[in-house]
């Protein structure tokens, strides 16, 4: 009874987000934007000058990108649940009879959604600028899975840093730290160019081990197990993290 309850209110506000993205039309056009405007200014402004070892600058680029692209979107869902609780939109949810959660999940789901349909138009145009994957469906399907772990445990991150700040603008701010944290990784160039310091932090954070694990499996090149492994013990390890987090953050905000 209490799942059917949450499916159907979860369902109602995931309804709801999607309204409230299409009420603000510039930010969805940014959102698709972003991918051509990222790859156009790696590919065709610092091409020339980057050093990605025998790859192609665009072959070696498209995982970071994907995952830029992904982290571009995530503010709108900090910025929406931050305003819903300055806005008292949550304590009037509190006095119906729906699953409380539905909300968390709703905003969620949408957002999921809409960074599956950006991070394929980042995929399409990468391919438009010379991008040549060499993944067989097998390939192309694990990718799939990874990405959208990846997706799954940045709005659960946004979903916390939601509840967490106090306004609009912090909320925007803090994610978009985060979502930078690419350029900090493997995605542009090889960790072995960094200085000493910034070297050990790029090899060792979450974004390396997803980035190098998604480009081998495009260009279809030996992955190691452990380089596998550590992606989804990371994807999955901190989405669970962020979701309790952000529940028990959501819990105390709403029985304040």
């Amino acid at each position: 009874m209490r799942q059917g309850l949450l499916l159907r209110d979860s369902k109602t506000m995931f309804v709801r987000s999607l309204k409230l993205s299409f009420r603000h039309p510039s930010t969805i056009g940014l959102s698709l934007l972003m991918p051509a405007t990222l790859l156009a200014v790696f590919v065709y402004v610092f091409g020339g000058a980057m050093d990605v070892g025998g790859y192609s600058v665009v072959d070696y680029i498209v995982p970071g990108i994907i995952l830029l692209t992904i982290g571009q979107g995530a503010p709108s869902i900090s910025v929406r649940l931050t305003n819903d609780v300055a806005k008292g939109v949550i304590d009037r949810f509190r006095t119906m009879p729906i699953a409380q959660s539905s909300l968390l999940v709703g905003h969620v789901a949408a957002t999921v959604l809409q960074s599956i349909v950006t991070t394929a138009i980042a995929v399409l145009v990468s391919i438009l600028v010379g991008f040549r994957s060499q993944a067989g469906l097998a390939g192309w399907l694990i990718v799939a899975g990874i990405v959208v772990l990846y997706i799954i445990m940045m709005m659960w991150l946004a979903v916390l840093i939601g509840m967490y700040a106090k306004t609009a603008e912090e909320a925007s701010g803090l994610m978009t730290l985060i979502g930078v944290l690419p350029f900090l990784s493997s995605g542009f160039v090889p960790t072995e160019t960094m200085p000493p310091i910034l070297r050990i932090f790029a090899e060792n954070q979450p974004m390396t081990s997803i980035i190098d694990t998604v480009r081998s499996l495009l260009l279809n090149e030996p992955l190691s197990e452990k380089t596998l492994c550590t992606a989804l013990l990371w994807c999955v390890g901190l989405a669970i993290v962020f979701w309790v987090a952000a529940l028990h953050m959501y819990k105390r905000k709403t029985t304040e």
